[in-house]
């Protein structure tokens, strides 16, 4: 019989799916969502849902501050899963309030929480509040699920916590599921090159929101002179948010009126083929705790140039993509022009060409996971 594992966490993402439905493989899993959908991204949650296969339920009573959140229920909901592992997220109140409770001997399950910092992040925590709840809750958790080896290496270096008690785990997507309707997806990107009058160029790709912790206008203020030298590319911002107006400024003021295309927001296979139909994938974060769209990139084919201060740098290799310094203007120039002179111009999206670039970490997803539920 497989050990329950409860898993608290704010609210489902796309990108999070494979994550739960893989560990209800391991563990017979149910995940309690504190808001009904994403703070900063509203997802159509009645298909994300339909996708999980372990046991998920809501509790959405309770105080808000911010994206800081206490909701009522949560020893309720302990007694009646009767776990035998909870995993709670970062430092919240909802971590803080386990550990109460394990400490009065009000619960005894193992407590592990998820970190989803990138190694910037790390070191320099964003806020004196953090650090505290860091610094009070670090050696009482029995476990930490990070998301990279720098990151375990990170916690071992600083804390002195043992192998045993850090499980790495990338937040990785599946690849079959992402591709599985390929020939669809491999239509609407057709559609788009159409659409749009994007064949026989070069199609860069940014799909997430437009503000400020992304780096989208520095890096386009950085990148202007090379986009305007190269006379068959066009970059597709997908998203939107607060830096639209701005992003549509510099294009205007540098008279690249026609190497900037914002489509608007898109989910599922409409998205997906916006990174089949790309050339290359940028990411130009200068905060950003992991970034799952490097691994979507990655899946449907798509090279990334990629900021190292995003914690899904650690991909990236020198096959499938490069990582650069977002704050540096010369390195991003050099580093930009190479990554260009890499990528190839578009005419039709074929999926079989466009294989998978990223490995397949089944393996060790299960070998970390075996960690908590050692003795």
């Amino acid at each position: 019989m497989k050990r329950k594992l409860l898993i608290i966490n704010t609210a489902l993402a796309p990108y999070m799916i494979d994550q739960y439905n893989d560990l209800n493989q391991l563990f017979d899993v149910e995940v309690v969502f504190l808001f009904p959908n994403v703070l900063y991204d509203k997802f159509n949650q009645s298909q994300l849902l339909a996708k999980l296969t372990c046991r998920y339920s809501f509790l959405l009573k309770g105080p808000v501050y911010k994206d800081r959140v206490f909701r009522f229920g949560i020893l309720k909901a302990i007694r009646r899963v009767q776990p035998d592992f909870i995993i709670s997220y970062e430092y919240s109140f909802t971590t803080q309030y386990l550990l109460l409770l394990k400490r009065l001997g009000i619960i005894h399950q193992k407590i592990g929480s998820t970190i989803d910092d990138s190694l910037e992040i790390c070191n320099n925590v964003q806020s004196k509040i953090r650090e505290a709840a860091r610094a009070f809750a670090v050696k009482k958790l029995d476990f930490h699920v990070v998301l990279s080896d720098d990151i375990s290496q990170f916690y071992k270096d600083k804390f002195g916590l043992k192998e045993n008690e850090i499980v790495i785990s990338p937040i990785l997507q599946n690849p079959d599921r992402l591709r599985k309707n390929s020939e669809e997806i491999e239509s609407i990107a057709n559609d788009y090159l159409n659409k749009f009058h994007l064949k026989g160029k070069k199609i860069l790709l940014y799909v997430g929101r437009f503000v400020e912790a992304k780096g989208l206008v520095p890096f386009l203020n950085n990148a202007c002179e090379l986009l305007n030298s190269e006379p068959n590319i066009v970059f597709v911002l997908v998203g939107d948010g607060e830096e639209k107006k701005g992003i549509e400024t510099i294009f205007d003021d540098k008279r690249l009126y026609d190497k900037l295309l914002m489509p608007g927001r898109f989910e599922n296979e409409e998205l997906y083929a916006w990174y089949a139909c790309a050339s290359g994938f940028v990411l130009p974060s200068i905060y950003e705790p992991y970034g799952a769209v490097v691994n979507e990139s990655l899946i449907f084919g798509t090279k990334v140039f990629c900021s190292e201060y995003a914690g899904s740098a650690s991909l990236i290799n020198h096959d499938n993509g490069m990582i650069f310094n977002p704050l540096d203007k010369d390195h991003v120039i050099e580093k930009f022009k190479l990554f260009l002179s890499r990528i190839n111009v578009v005419e039709n999206i074929n999926m079989n060409k466009k294989p998978t670039l990223i490995t397949n970490k089944n393996d060790e997803f299960i070998n970390e996971w075996k960690k908590i539920s050692n003795e």
